[in-house]
């Protein structure tokens, strides 16, 4: 087979990036700022992306009466968190933009209380997440925590202090999404493709799950295939879940998209910081396309392997083979890696990224391949450029043909390696798996396989 893997699919959903607000767009009210201009200032409609550049702001004017943020999807706007009752604070956040809301808890307290359940309930099975919405830590224990060990958990968060933290069961395992089966392979495990990257020798890479990483080092875009790719640096347990694997062949071509079945992609302009309450899919080997939203923030999951922080909770999703897959905006955002979680596409359940701007710091890669593909494909964009979110047409550009482990496949173009579509990957998983999928009444169409 080539290992030069320019995609055929151009028919795209998304166009153009996105461009950050800037920092002057968003710099708090001048000193002399009356409060009277503060209660009059109306809250700016944000896109979800920009949501974190605005918290992110705020976070550091703030400081200890910050008490973290979120996406108000529905109005479009950044609530952000406000302890105590300081008119000033309140103020400076009318005039960024932002809705204020009081709370509670700080962030810098709930970040505490997070560290002493690091320290006292580093349980497997278990974990947690700030959740502004609520504004207390979110921790969950799956099905294995009993005992003894659900006893320590529970007095640990008892010992938080009311209203810091607050425990939910889990029917399921946390578990990370690997398994034999079909998409990239390696030493006997499925995960799925992330995102194309530029190492930062200038070689052309991609990003998948650390634990991926550790479990083979050579990984082939077929079972049984010949190697195509090896792994250069493996993250897990620990300070995240992510690897960046080189390309055997240096003059691999691989653009920066992410195939999303039914001859579409979604070209990735950037990558971009994850807000609570924003919508996002995830594309995987195992499940095909699947959408929900982010829930929590710098969590932290106990596995069998080992605790992982850092990581993205959300509601998408996921199985075994969807790992390393990736997490991304309709607009063309990188948000995250499939790292794990509890439950499957039927059931539903807790799922875990790693975010895709962290792994890109530690490894020294960035978005694309550096030779202006990585900018998104904005060219092969513009086919359904016109259309709305709301569109159905849109939102589910894998409706009619949602193959699981066929046209979907992390190792083919899933993220703009190569065509391997459907009968290419018949030897791995099987022919179009499109008769799996079932309608999940989102406008999203999920493949149970």
């Amino acid at each position: 087979m080539s290992h030069k893997r320019i995609p055929k699919r151009k028919a795209a959903i998304a166009a153009g990036s996105v461009a950050a607000l800037g920092a002057a767009a968003l710099l708090l009210p001048n000193a002399n700022a009356s409060q009277t201009d503060a209660k009059d200032a109306a809250p700016k409609t944000l896109k979800a992306a920009d949501a974190s550049d605005l918290a992110s702001l705020l976070a550091t004017q703030l400081g200890e009466a910050y008490g973290g943020a979120y996406y108000d999807a529905a109005k479009q706007q950044v609530v952000v968190n406000v302890v105590g009752d300081d008119n000033n604070v309140t103020d400076a956040v009318k005039k960024a933009g932002a809705v204020p809301r009081g709370v509670d808890n700080s962030l810098a307290a709930l970040k505490s209380a997070a560290r002493t359940l690091k320290t006292d309930a580093t349980i497997p099975g278990t974990a947690w997440s700030v959740d502004p919405k609520t504004n207390e830590l979110r921790v969950t224990a799956d099905s294995t925590v009993t005992g003894a060990n659900w006893n320590k958990l529970t007095s640990t968060v008892d010992s938080l202090g009311s209203g810091m933290a607050t425990v939910k069961k889990s029917a399921g395992t946390f578990k990370t999404f690997v398994d034999g089966g079909d998409a990239i392979f390696g030493g006997g495990a499925r995960c799925s493709l992330g995102f194309n990257v530029t190492a930062s020798d200038g070689s052309p890479a991609f990003l998948t799950a650390g634990h991926c990483g550790v479990a083979a080092k050579q990984w082939s875009d077929a079972q049984d295939g010949a190697p195509i790719a090896t792994v250069d640096q493996a993250t897990f347990p620990g300070d995240g879940d992510f690897s960046l694997v080189k390309y055997d062949d240096p003059n691999t071509q691989a653009n920066s998209v992410v195939n999303v079945g039914n001859g579409q992609t979604v070209a990735i302009n950037q990558a971009a910081d994850a807000a609570v309450g924003q919508q996002v899919f995830r594309m995987g080997s195992t499940t095909g396309l699947n959408d929900g939203n982010v829930t929590g923030l710098d969590a932290t999951v106990n596995y069998p392997e080992g605790t992982v922080t850092g990581l993205i909770q959300t509601d998408v999703c996921a199985e075994p083979g969807d790992s390393g897959g990736s997490l991304f905006t309709q607009d063309g955002s990188a948000i995250g890696l499939t790292s794990g979680g509890s439950g499957d596409c039927t059931v539903g359940g807790e799922t875990f990224f790693q975010p895709v701007t962290t792994a890109l710091t530690a490894t020294g890669a960035t978005l694309g391949t550096g030779d202006g593909a990585g900018a998104g494909g904005a060219g092969d964009a513009s086919a359904t450029a016109g259309a709305e979110p709301s569109d159905p047409a849109a939102s589910d550009p894998a409706a009619g043909d949602q193959s699981g482990a066929g046209d979907q496949s992390g190792a083919g173009d899933q993220s703009g390696m190569g065509d391997q579509s459907g009968a290419d990957q018949s030897g791995a998983a099987g022919a179009d798996q499109s008769g799996t999928g079932a309608d999940d009444g989102s406008g999203m169409v999920s493949s149970n396989g």
